[in-house]
């Protein structure tokens, strides 16, 4: 049995856009070209970047080798070297990931691109791949000579030439994998037994509907779909505004602390089934998609359970031990999300609501550790109010005296640093280094950093919230599912 490998088209696949304005001003900037760009280029890359690929765009780009003609391979590949830097540093959020998880499977990774081999290459070995497949200019005695060395890899093209690099490497594509944007790569897609449209034209995403292929977006968690550039979070952002809770009022503070860009922690108290709306709230004034661990109960409902999914939520078995959750929140750091967790596994229920010291579940100090990423304490208050566990609806009926709800975002921090609670043995804020990587946090250690997380969190509710006071028993009725069941 052949080894398996997996094929990547570039442009508009594992990077969001085209490479070829990188590559031109590198060309320009090593002097191969002028510096002045063509009329209507800038138009031209547009339309590719939000359609793809056509066939009046391939016409150019086999073109390209004839303007080739004359350049020095020395200069050209300097400019490769630069270009590759630039590139490797725009890869699609999702795509390391990706790369690294084949890796691990032992699939060989290979690029395949109409590109010119001599500009891509650089590109392929800074990102890992194992091999190019590639259109080739040809050169004589140091300069392009105008002419392909080979064929323009191209649509039908491509798919012979990877079957060539197959049958030469010992690679069977009937266990192997073929990832492109575009419709012209059909005939790549069919020769391979696990065919992937990513970020797919119009013409790919009706076939790939139609045969059942996955599809995937690598700006956006897997799972989640887009449609015309936006994901279903977006929808969520217009819908998340104040105004439309008329039955709640919001007082929102310290929305500056939540991260413009960048990975970040939230790590939010759990008081009501209103917490994920009033947290909605909140992060939609930023902009940012946020991925919220949620338990399994809420995916596996029908309708909720996929539109949880769609929004890139994480599904949590609690009590199962599985650290798969705690993956797929690093993969989701490492491609610069925001991931929301509520530590506390639940919401409190009994006595227990009512406790001014939480107890938290380790699974923040553990991503913080592992990821590096800052943790953003955010207090809620006043959602029960809206919607008390007892009620199986909240009281969107209370219009004439709505309750107020409190959301206040403390300043990120990494455990084990001194916060504004106290907590910690030094100083060290978001921005700063984290620690090295190591064989982890020791178990007093991850307890530590998760008093400490939910320190941070007490620290924004308001005075009341560290009162010790006997709740009544209709305030303990309302901390209990309906009919006073003891599950969740």
């Amino acid at each position: 049995m052949g080894e398996r490998a997996a094929f990547f088209d570039l442009d508009r696949t594992l990077l969001a856009t085209s490479t070829t304005h990188a590559f031109t001003q590198a060309l320009a900037e090593a002097g191969v070209i002028p510096a002045r760009s063509l009329p209507g280029a800038g138009l031209l890359g547009a339309a590719y970047d939000h359609f793809g690929e056509s066939v009046g765009v391939m016409a150019l780009a086999r073109a390209a080798a004839l303007a080739a003609r004359g350049w020095p391979v020395a200069p050209v590949a300097a400019a490769a070297e630069v270009a590759a830097e630039r590139i490797s540093g725009q890869l699609a959020p999702y795509a390391a990931g990706l790369l690294a998880e084949l890796r691990r499977g032992d699939v060989r990774l290979v690029l395949a691109t109409t590109s010119p081999e001599h500009l891509v290459r650089p590109l392929a070995e800074r990102l890992g791949f194992d091999d190019v497949v590639a259109t080739r200019y040809a050169t004589r005695q140091g300069v392009f000579t105008g002419q392909l060395a080979g064929p323009f890899v191209w649509a039908f093209a491509k798919a012979a030439a990877v079957r060539d690099w197959a049958r030469a490497h010992d690679v069977e594509l009937s266990d192997s994998w073929a990832y492109s944007d575009s419709i012209y790569d059909l005939p790549l897609l069919d020769a391979v037994g696990h065919p992937v449209a990513v970020n797919p034209d119009l013409r790919l995403r009706a076939v790939a509907v139609a045969r059942r292929w996955p599809r995937l977006w690598l700006d956006v968690p897997p799972g989640v779909p887009k449609l015309a550039g936006l994901e279903p979070f977006d929808l969520v952002r217009l819908l998340a505004r104040p105004e439309l809770f008329p039955y709640a009022r919001f007082e929102l503070s310290g929305l500056a602390h939540l991260p413009g860009h960048g990975p970040a922690i939230v790590a939010i108290n759990h008081r009501s089934y209103f917490d994920i709306a009033a947290v909605g709230v909140a992060v939609a004034r930023v902009g940012r998609a946020v991925r919220f661990l949620g338990k399994k109960e809420v995916f596996d409902a029908p309708v909720i359970g996929q539109l949880a999914r769609a929004l890139g939520g994480i599904r949590v078995e609690r009590g199962s031990g599985s650290l798969a959750p705690l993956a797929e929140a690093e993969r989701a750091l490492a491609a610069g999300e925001l991931v929301a967790i509520m530590p506390q596994g639940t919401i409190p229920r009994g006595p227990a609501f009512f406790d001014p010291v939480l107890s938290g579940r380790p699974g923040v100090a553990r991503l913080a550790a592992a990821t590096g990423a800052p943790v953003v304490p955010v207090g809620l208050w006043g959602t029960e109010a809206v919607w008390p566990r007892s009620a199986r609806m909240p009281n969107v009926f209370n219009l004439a005296h709505p309750p107020t709800v409190q959301v206040r975002v403390g300043v990120p921090f990494h455990p084990g640093a001194t916060t504004a609670s106290g907590a910690g043995p030094t100083r060290r804020r978001a921005g700063q280094a984290a620690p090295p990587p190591g064989a982890g946090p020791s178990p007093a250690a991850l307890q530590a950093a998760t008093e400490q997380v939910m320190a941070e969190i007490v620290a924004l509710l308001p005075a009341e919230a560290t009162r010790r006071r006997e709740p009544t028993a209709e305030e303990l009725a309302r901390t209990y599912p309906p009919g006073g069941a003891d599950r969740d």
